[in-house]
């Protein structure tokens, strides 16, 4: 492969990177917040998000903790961000939220159970 060529597929694959990067708002999912963001606490419990509607400022990192017996699943709608794991009793999930935006979740498990995030 010549200088030029190598070249070229770099910038392609930065350019690539760089476009599914604006596809997720959310975009570190499932891991700890950077360090000095304040971090925002959603609980699962009695097969409810508590609270149901939580604003956070940009760059934000939220963590669900399952309160309850049974597992749960927390589901972007829209996929904007991943997906957890089925959270048992005590498991927790986080999510730094990057891009303002409304962003509506469920579980997986138990579709009836819905909350929204609102990034400002």
């Amino acid at each position: 492969m010549t200088a030029v060529a190598a070249l070229r597929a770099v910038c392609t694959l930065m350019v690539m990177v760089a476009l599914c990067g604006m596809d997720r708002s959310a975009v570190a999912a499932d891991a700890s917040p950077p360090k000095g963001v304040k971090v925002y606490q959603v609980d699962i419990r009695n097969f409810a998000f508590a609270p149901k509607a939580l604003t956070v400022p940009q760059g934000a990192h939220v963590v669900w903790t399952n309160r309850d017996e049974e597992p749960h699943v927390v589901t972007s709608a829209g996929s904007l961000f991943a997906s957890s794991k089925a959270l048992d009793t005590s498991d927790s999930y986080g999510v730094t939220f990057s891009k303002p935006g409304t962003y509506t979740y469920y579980c997986s498990i138990h579709p009836m159970m819905v909350g929204t995030i609102i990034v400002q």
